[in-house]
């Protein structure tokens, strides 16, 4: 049976890629190719699958990576072959997003499309500016125009003259280079030169740029700010409201751009953190966390479980491995009902909260030490104590557990390699000194940084640190780096509460 294909045309939204609706999403999972505009955030790709072609159709101004008749030719071709295909575009696939065409171009090939709507950047990015388009008693109508009329008409069929006079709030996308015509055409026809007007650049997205001007200064002050596209223009006595309504910008992190250094698979947790502060993150992963070269130990310990008195997890990672093998062995955690559980912290104790286990010692402060001072009045001599932990960490642990008369057995459940895909990528931003933090979670992020930048490490020492414990920092400064920030409570959310307060101090 020959597979009918189809055609999504989606609306990625503005930028922000929380802002993508939940159909569109659906769509890019279940989607045989994907073909995507400039504006498309990489997180939203990411839910494409990973078998799924990938086609690259951006378009800047006067630099289009494919034309549009060509793209046409290409989402015909795809989906006659019977793909399901996600043609994914900025804001609304219909709001000067050339979706239509697209459409057409479709329909004339006897081929099926739907289209996803997408919310647009003329109200969005306009709302992420503290500006609403209308507001009561200031604005009851709004226009959306744009700043980049098809060439090929020959004469423009704009109604400037209305545009002027009957609408309250104007939004132009796309106009940042048209901006001294489309000034003049709307004070020359009737629009005074003191009217309220902004410029907002990459807007929703954590490097906003906002200009308030008014129209008659517009121009110039967008080629003094050197403000360059993608941007729209708004017009209108509703700009006077960001006064007000100042909402994204006054968030304790916008502006900053901070490294987070995590592993890939853990990284989301403190992106997300940064980025719901305001603050546009670069993810360089320098650790990747891999399965140990042997299991053998581990099986044998997990069926030696009975034999146990302790069993002691000194994060998340060694309680995901730990419990992927026991699962491997037929058991749950009902083998462990005999045993006493320590945990490091407190998000290893939320970890194995998950597997419905709770822990009986978990120290306030989260080091290894604390972790052996908390032990150290409930170990008995001869007690047997099972450490699952990574390959590679400090002895300060199990040397301690031993002084005090304890058996203890490290099993490596998993181990940290240097993983840093990215490298390329912080280098050109330490070098075009866009970098305020680069933050460290573990020794091993420290470490494995430096290995992978090699003789570009020293970049780093232009840059401010932030690191999640007093252990982390002592490795930065083994290796000269200097610590800025140090978080009092060793978390993902205690680092991200320390980087707040010192930007707010």
């Amino acid at each position: 049976m020959t597979k009918t294909g189809k055609v999504y045309l989606i609306g990625a939204g503005p930028g922000d890629p929380g802002l993508l609706s939940i159909k569109a999403m659906e769509c890019l999972q279940t989607a045989d190719a994907v073909v995507y505009d400039r504006l498309a955030d990489p997180r939203i790709l990411a839910y494409a699958r990973t078998n799924a072609e990938m086609v690259y159709v951006g378009k800047a101004s006067a630099k289009h990576t494919m034309r549009q008749p060509d793209i046409n030719s290409l989402l015909v071709k795809l989906a006659a072959e019977g793909k399901i295909v996600a043609r994914l575009k900025g804001g609304d696939p219909l709001v000067f997003g050339r979706g239509g065409e697209e459409a057409i171009a479709l329909l004339e090939a006897k081929l099926p499309f739907e289209f996803v709507p997408g919310i647009t950047s003329a109200i969005a990015v306009a709302e992420y500016a503290g500006i609403p388009v209308t507001h009561r008693n200031i604005a009851t109508s709004f226009a959306v125009i744009t700043g980049h009329e098809d060439p090929s008409k020959g004469a423009s069929t704009i109604n400037w003259s209305g545009l002027a006079t009957a609408v309250d709030t104007l939004v132009f996308l796309m106009g940042v280079e048209n901006l001294t015509n489309i000034t003049k055409q709307l004070m020359a026809h009737g629009l005074s030169a003191d009217t309220p007007a902004a410029l907002i650049r990459w807007g929703t997205k954590p490097e906003q740029q906002t200009l308030v001007t008014t129209l008659g200064k517009a121009a110039a002050d967008v080629a003094a700010a050197n403000l360059k596209p993608p941007a729209i223009f708004i017009v209108g006595n509703v700009v006077k409201l960001r006064e007000q309504l100042t909402w994204f910008d006054n968030k304790p992190l916008f502006g900053k751009t901070i490294v987070v250094t995590r592993a890939r698979a853990q990284a989301s947790a403190i992106t997300k953190l940064l980025e719901a502060d305001g603050a546009k993150v670069i993810e360089v992963p320098a650790i990747k966390i891999i399965p140990p070269a042997d299991f053998a130990p581990l099986d044998k310990a997990i069926n030696e479980l009975a034999t146990y008195n302790w069993l002691v997890f000194t994060s998340v990672n060694g309680v995901s491995f730990f419990y992927e093998r026991l699962f491997k062995a037929c058991k749950d955690s009902r083998a462990l009902s005999h045993l006493k559980i320590a945990a490091i912290g407190s998000e290893t104790a939320a970890a194995l909260n998950t597997k419905g286990l709770y822990a009986d010692i978990v120290p306030s402060a989260y080091k290894a030490e604390d972790l052996a001072k908390a032990m150290a009045s409930q170990i008995k001599q001869g007690d047997k104590i099972l450490l699952a932990r990574a390959k590679i960490a400090r002895e300060i642990l199990p040397e301690t557990l031993r002084s005090l008369g304890a058996i203890v057995d490290i099993v490596n459940a998993y181990e940290t390699v240097t993983d840093c895909p990215n490298r390329e990528i912080l280098i050109a931003a330490l070098k075009n000194k866009e970098v305020d933090l680069v933050t460290f979670t573990s020794s091993s992020t420290v470490t494995n940084l430096l290995s992978a930048l090699g003789e570009e490490a020293a970049l780093l020492q232009k840059v401010k640190t932030a690191v999640i414990g007093p252990i982390t920092a002592a490795t930065c400064a083994k290796h000269g780096l200097t610590t800025d920030i140090t978080a009092s409570e060793f978390t993902i959310a205690g680092l991200v509460e320390a980087i707040k307060k010192y930007y707010k101090e």
